[in-house]
């Protein structure tokens, strides 16, 4: 029971062994190098919304709107887990509230906080979703212009990286058919 629970937050295999199987696996993927990369960075934007839940079928969605890959997507929303989650969630959170002109938390948001903060021991929802509301919009309303960022960044990285080793794939193979040739 205890593997079980720390499987779901831990690899088994390790994190760095289990990225390097995640970089292959987007390397070997047969599509073009626009369409993994919109895939990758489909996967990855959407993992800054705080939907968790939503993340794969939002990432399948949003590659499907670039023309994406949707194995690739769902390799991208890995980037969304629950290390990363409460970096994410915190940063959407001050963007959001940055950009509806707060200044940090108020006298009267900080009222709201503790009663949502007593209600949230009652069960999320006893109170209804209007308690977590403000919020909830808030991080979606930062989390919009942090996306975008990720995904532009993810995928310039990630098509150069795939371009790339492509270039050098071919390379290989046509020095082996040349070495071959000549035997």
């Amino acid at each position: 029971m205890l593997n079980r629970i720390r499987d779901l937050a831990w690899p088994r295999m390790g994190l760095r062994r289990y990225g390097t199987y995640l970089r292959k696996r987007v390397m070997r993927l047969s599509a073009s190098p626009h369409a993994i990369a919109a895939g990758v960075a489909s996967g990855a934007a959407v993992s800054m919304f705080p939907l968790i839940g939503l993340h794969f079928f939002l990432g399948f969605v949003l590659a499907f709107a670039t023309r994406g890959n949707m194995i690739a997507a769902a390799i991208g929303t890995a980037w969304g887990n629950p290390v990363t989650f409460p970096f994410f969630f915190a940063a959407a959170y001050a963007v959001g509230d940055w950009l509806r002109g707060g200044g940090g938390v108020s006298a009267a948001e900080s009222e709201q906080l503790a009663t949502t903060g007593a209600q949230l021991s009652d069960g999320l929802f006893s109170g209804g979703f209007e308690a977590i509301l403000p919020t909830f919009t808030t991080m979606m309303l930062g989390g919009l212009p942090i996306a975008v960022v990720v995904y532009g960044a993810f995928y310039i990285v990630v098509r150069t990286v795939v371009t790339r080793f492509r270039a050098m794939r071919q390379a290989r193979m046509a020095e082996r058919r040349g070495m071959a040739q000549q035997s």
